[in-house]
This record gives structure tokens, C-alpha cells and sequence, in this order.
């Protein structure tokens, strides 16, 4: 196990093998407060401060975090660009509701505008919202156009859009809906990857398709280039509009500003969260003019959404992922880690079935014989963070402006990580 500790805590003790306990003072000791409802199967463990890819605990000691807030720090913790941009608004203005013009907001919208397919933007706190979001849009837009009968939406199992209703719905993971009433109607799921199966999905209830470019939860699958131009060529003949969840994907983590740009399409719709923020609860829907021609005045509201303090953040992210060079080195710091990865699938055959991913949000498949869950687990032993995912999988997603010198540590601990679970496993 790792023994790097912060040199700025206040006391050296020697490390032990389990998750840090917090001191009373930080109102974790003891394990999880009843008063927190038990919704999460929470680490015991607790962070005081961050520090780019380091998250740091009251007793000092340093995880290696490549699990970024589950692919929301694209920039890290405590980024002096975000820091500052945030205390500056902090002293201005921070909330006045959408009953008002909010200048931020209109500044990022058509900075997303001029940067992406889209016409209008429209703010919102979180990546659930965002698709329930897109989800009326699409609706709407049949409506307004005079088919209200075309309002069932496709979408594909794996897929995750959120813990709403509608949008557990979507997803259609029977785990997740488990009693809660009954479900959401209008969504029609199809296996991932079956393209007879989609094309008999259509009918004319049928409004859009819903996709995630790469499946984050759903085990870190991506659809490859050629299938996403082929839901757009079927969106196009069958008049549906084409609906992106780009929640997981968006802001750079595919090495483009979003995943889809590398097939060379362009939605009608999409859903981002995450990123945008670097941290700052944000999520946005964006649209064509055309597609949102029936979100008018009144079919939707958000008192938080867009609010100053979150655009003066999201402003921040958007200059430093946007800066020169920015994103290609992304996609160098994604090929070495990749590459990094194989080597441990060649060192590990009786454990990595495959490595896959789409720039840094990367997917590491166990064999069956083994669980993410462990892998997780062994990896907090050697202080590195990691996230899982369905179909077996161990997500790695750290900010996207990782050192090569943390990739070499994170393949390292992840190596070891994985040494230790192959002691418990099969």
C-alpha cells in the first residue's frame, strides 16, 4: 500500500491498510450519519482539500483521483482558473433567478452556439435534467409541428440518462425502477448495437432517438463512427430528430469538445452535464432553431439553472479546454494511457478481458471470474481512485489535464491494485 502523505498535514501517522477514518471535526467519524439518507454504497472515506489529480484526507494522506467526481473535474481539483473565476463572481452576484436577463448566461450560450451544431441553449443543474430536457424538446417539437401522436422515444439498453422518472425510463434498467410505480411510458428500448432491431423499432409514434456516443454506466461501450451516421441518415428519412447524451462525454473528455464531432454528424438535440461545470453543478440541453421551435415561453423552467456563480465557472472551462493544443494533448495523454493499459492486459491475461474507450474516459473489461467492485476496492488500498461500470467493467477517468507523471503512478497502482485482487479472486 501507498504511504505518500501531504506534506502540508498536520500530523504524520503511518498508514494502515483501510480507507481512512475522518475525524469527528469533519462530521465523519464512525462511519456514515444516519441523518445522510442511505441512497449511495459510500467508501468510508473523506476528503478535506484537492490538488489536480489529488484528493487529500484530514491525516494527510494522497489518492491519486481517476475517478474526477465520476468524469466531472476535467480540469481537477482546485484549478486556479476556476478558483478565481468563481471568488470573483462569489463577490458580485449569485442568484437572481430566470425572471431576469442573467448576462453570463447569454455569454456562455452563444459561446456553446458558435462552437457546437446548436441554436439555443438552455440551463439547467444536472445531467438528469439535462436529457429530461431533450426529452420534451423532442416531444414538443412533434407537437408543435402537428403530430402529437409522435412522442415515443428509442433508446438502447445499457444507456443511463439520469435518476428521474422519465429518465430512468429511458434507460429502462429494471434495477433502477424497482418500486417506483408505474413506469414512464413512451420509451422503446432496443439492444445496443442491433440495427434490424432499431429500424423495426420505428413507427409512427416514433419522435426521436436517444444515444450516448460512448455508454459510460453501461460499461464504457462506444458506438463506433459509422453507426452514428447511420442514425442520422435514419432520423433524416424517417423525420425524427436525433437526440445526443453527451453528459458523460462532452467537454473534451473524447479529445473533441464533444464525442460525436469525431464521426463527422451533428444532432438535433443534446444533453451535457459534467464537465461543463469542472465541478459546479451544470447541465444545459442544446438544439437547433428548428428543434426547438416548440420550447417557448412557459414549456420549461429552471429557478437554479444558469445561474451567475455557475456561469462564471463554466465560462473558466470553457477558455482553458478550448486553449491551444488543449484537446490534442488530450488525445496523446488517451493513446499513452491506452497503451499503458494493453500492457497491463498482456501482464494480466487471466484478469483484463479487453481495454476500451474513447480518449480519457477508458474502460478496463475483468474477466469473469472477477468483480469491478474488488478491483475498486484494491485500488483504494493502493490510493488510487477508481469508478465501475456495467458489463464488468472499471472506468478510468481522470482530468484531462493529468500529468504524464500521475498516468505512470496510475498504471502503476492500478497494477498492483490488480495484483491484489487477483489474490481474492478466482
Amino acid at each position: 500500500m501507498k504511504t505518500e502523505r501531504d506534506p502540508k498535514a498536520g500530523h504524520q501517522s503511518a498508514s494502515v491498510a483501510t480507507p481512512t477514518v475522518v475525524a469527528a471535526s469533519d462530521s465523519c467519524a464512525g462511519g456514515p450519519s444516519p441523518a445522510v439518507m442511505a441512497t449511495y454504497a459510500r467508501q468510508n472515506l473523506s476528503f478535506v482539500r484537492g490538488e489536480g489529480t489529488w484528493l487529500i484526507t484530514p491525516e494527510g494522506d494522497r489518492y491519486l483521483d481517476l475517478a474526477s467526481g465520476v468524469a466531472v473535474n476535467v480540469l481537477g481539483h482546485t484549478h486556479p482558473r476556476l478558483v478565481e473565476a468563481l471568488q470573483a463572481q462569489a463577490g458580485k452576484l449569485w442568484h437572481t433567478s430566470n425572471l431576469y436577463r442573467v448576462a453570463g448566461q447569454e455569454r456562455v450560450a452563444e459561446r456553446l452556439v458558435d462552437l457546437t451544431f446548436a441554436d439555443r441553449v438552455f440551463f439547467c443543474n444536472s445531467g438528469a435534467e439535462a436529457c429530461e430536457g431533450a426529452i420534451k424538446t423532442a416531444r414538443r417539437y412533434h407537437f408543435v409541428n402537428g403530430a402529437p401522436e409522435r412522442w415515443r422515444i428509442i433508446t438502447f439498453h445499457g444507456a443511463f440518462h439520469g435518476r428521474t422518472l422519465a429518465t430512468l425510463a429511458a434507460a429502462g434498467n429494471p434495477k433502477y425502477l424497482e418500486g417506483f410505480g408505474p413506469e414512464v411510458q413512451g420509451f422503446d428500448h432496443v439492444p445496443f448495437g442491433d440495427h434490424d432491431a432499431l429500424e423495426k423499432a420505428v413507427t409512427a409514434e416514433t419522435a426521436a432517438i436517444m444515444i450516448e456516443p460512448v455508454q459510460g454506466e453501461g460499461g464504457v461501450r462506444t458506438v463506433p463512427d459509422q453507426c452514428l451516421k447511420g442514425l442520422r441518415d435514419l432520423c433524416d428519412d424517417k423525420g425524427l430528430l436525433l437526440i445526443f447524451d453527451e453528459v458523460q462525454t462532452g467537454i473534451g473528455r473524447s479529445g473533441r469538445l464533444f464525442a460525436h464531432e469525431w464521426a463527422g454528424i451533428s444532432p438535433d438535440i443534446m444533453a451535457i452535464a459534467k464537465g461543463i461545470g469542472g465541478g459546479f453543478p451544470l447541465g444545459a440541453f442544446l438544439a437547433t432553431e428548428d428543434a426547438a421551435k416548440g420550447m417557448t415561453a412557459g414549456t420549461h423552467g429552471s429557478t437554479f439553472g444558469g445561474n451567475p456563480l455557475a456561469m462564471a465557472v463554466a465560462d473558466a472551462v470553457l477558455d482553458a479546454v478550448l486553449e491551444r493544443d488543449f484537446l490534442t494533448e488530450v488525445q496523446d495523454k488517451a493513446l499513452r494511457f491506452k497503451q499503458a493499459l494493453e500492457g497491463l492486459k498482456d501482464q494480466f491475461p487471466d484478469m483484463i478481458a479487453e481495454v476500451r474507450g474513447l480518449g480519457l474516459l477508458m474502460g478496463v473489461r475483468l474477466m469473469p471470474a472477477y468483480l469491478p467492485a474488488d478491483v475498486v476496492s484494491a485500488a483504494i488500498e493502493q490510493k488510487l481512485l477508481l469508478v465501475g461500470a456495467g458489463d464488468n467493467v472499471v472506468r478510468l477517468l481522470p482530468p484531462l489535464n493529468i500529468s504524464d507523471e500521475d498516468i505512470g503512478k496510475a498504471v502503476q497502482r492500478f497494477a498492483e491494485a490488480l495484483e491484489c485482487a487477483r489474490g481474492k479472486g478466482a
